[in-house]
């Protein structure tokens, strides 16, 4: 059973987002390029005390920003590539880098955070090929790397990995994966069903964004959009958490499903009636429990 902290954020998160259904697509896709022409695009470190005093920030160009984030009071053993989520039409959150620097700490590692180029302006197309060469890159460096994201950006490490072991690149030493964003086509009948119990999400406003992120009908499907739908054989080992009150949720199960049928060694944490990447929320039980259970599977 959810705790009373958790169910309270459940509350008020789709309040402070100002979550709600789809207008239209032209008005939504209106609203969210004239947030993009104002939004700050700069770091967001508000949220991780005392940032400035323990880690030091350069800014790498892949064709977009990536933050590389290096610990100032402990030595480093290996890189957190993080893939921020957003749908894919939102920048890296305050949240987004509270939960990295966390994990880095109790891994050991420095963190590489790409600014990638956003939807609706931006596809797939505009930023994977720099996005798959860095994360190459990184792993290939002494200690190797861990590949991770939560939502949008989970589905695009998944999506990363698949094309890193296409080209014969380095491939990170493991994937974690909070409520990916997986099945980009929500082909999964239950996604309907998902629409009904998930307080933040919206099924109407996940096919618009899907449909900016891939670009046309025809690239929904191709795997480095919908990774689920790709080869799931020879991938790293991987954990994906997530919970049965998010509308991401079908097609997390889906990719369990499709991860056994491909031999992929891909540990499945389901936590029933759990909310929308519940592992990064603040301040509740069962974020800490995510929390152990990543640092556990990377040790």
């Amino acid at each position: 059973m959810p705790s009373t902290r958790h169910d309270l954020l459940a509350r008020a998160i789709p309040r402070l987002r100002r979550a709600g259904d789809l207008d239209t697509e032209p008005a939504e896709r209106a609203r969210v390029e004239a947030r993009h022409r104002t939004q700050d695009r700069s770091l967001p470190v508000r949220a991780t005390p005392g940032f400035a005093k323990r880690w030091e920030v350069s800014v790498e160009d892949l064709g977009f920003p990536s933050y590389v984030l290096t610990p100032r009071d402990r030595p480093v053993r290996r890189t957190l590539h993080y893939l921020h989520g957003g749908a894919f039409m939102a920048p890296i959150d305050a949240f987004h880098v509270r939960y990295a620097t966390r994990l880095a700490d109790a891994i050991g590692a420095r963190v590489v955070l790409p600014d990638y180029p956003l939807a609706p302006e931006h596809t797939w197309a505009d930023s994977h090929d720099a996005l798959v060469a860095d994360a190459a890159r990184w792993s290939g460096q002494e200690g190797g790397a861990v590949l991770a994201g939560d939502s949008a950006g989970g589905g695009l490490a998944l999506a990363v990995a698949m094309s890193v072991r296409d080209r014969g690149l380095p491939a990170a030493s493991h994937l974690v994966l909070h409520a990916p964003w997986v099945d980009l086509t929500t082909s999964t009948p239950e996604t309907r069903e998902a629409d009904l119990v998930d307080p933040w999400l919206f099924y109407t406003k996940l096919e618009a964004y899907a449909g900016w992120w891939a670009g046309s009908a025809e690239d929904l499907g191709r795997p480095e959009v919908s990774p689920a739908l790709g080869d799931l054989s020879g991938l790293p080992r991987a954990l994906m958490l997530y919970g049965t009150r998010d509308l991401l949720h079908p097609g997390c199960r889906l990719l369990a499903k499709r991860a056994a049928d491909a031999g992929w060694d891909l540990t499945s944490i389901e936590e029933p009636d759990l909310i929308h990447v519940y592992g990064l929320l603040p301040l509740i039980p069962e974020s800490r429990r995510a929390f152990d259970q990543v640092v556990e599977f990377l040790r």
